[in-house]
């Protein structure tokens, strides 16, 4: 079991200008079945809707649902207040479609209905004028970056875990005490989110 965190002080912080520059020319999001990937969701615009736990639920509600349906495993996430990281694997196709595309029409159907119910005003900053949509809350084409070995799936996770850390963020002074991440987990035996998979029983 990995537990182990470094605290990054110094290490880039990833704003939507940083992340245009270093990710948009090499950007895949595309995920084949049974690889690892380090997926990166962003909300539209850079808003930050995830800033609101019941928002982050939705997300985790969804990632256990498609885990017990034996579509996904998850290895290691974070949940930050305008974008999302996690080290999963496609294990099935969900129907027609693939677990990932399942989660973000899932997650965004959600947002709509619970964001509607609290402001009309935040609820229409995500209107957009596409044919095949009214809204849109996930940023279109996120970032898969497959892992190819153990040593680069630590350096992932860990990058996971220091995010909350990060002086753009600070969320919390330690890993382990931010809770919407796998950072505790891993140091407790995977207690908390029961989705979670020791990425020591894959790679």
């Amino acid at each position: 079991m990995f537990c182990v965190f470094t605290k990054h002080h110094h290490q880039s912080i990833i704003t939507p200008k940083t992340y245009e520059r270093h990710f948009s020319k090499k950007r895949k999001s595309v995920m084949e079945l049974h690889d690892v990937y380090f997926w990166t969701a962003s909300i539209e615009y850079w808003r930050p809707l995830l800033s609101d736990d019941t928002f982050k639920q939705i997300i985790v509600n969804s990632l256990d649902y498609l885990s017990q349906q034996k579509k996904i495993n998850v290895y290691g996430f974070v949940i930050m207040p305008n974008h999302i990281h996690i080290i999963w694997e496609m294990l099935e196709m969900n129907g027609k479609e693939k677990p990932y595309a399942s989660f973000l029409k899932f997650t965004a159907h959600k947002f709509q209905k619970l964001l509607k119910s609290k402001t009309v005003y935040e609820f229409k900053k995500y209107n957009v004028d596409e044919s095949s949509r009214k809204q849109r809350y996930w940023q279109h084409d996120p970032l898969a970056i497959k892992i190819f070995s153990r040593e680069m799936l630590q350096q992932k996770l860990e990058y996971c875990h220091n995010n909350p850390l990060q002086e753009h963020w600070c969320l919390s002074n330690e890993p382990e005490t931010y809770y919407w991440s796998s950072a505790y987990d891993y140091c407790n035996n995977f207690t908390r989110f029961t989705f979670l998979k020791d990425y020591y029983d894959r790679v």
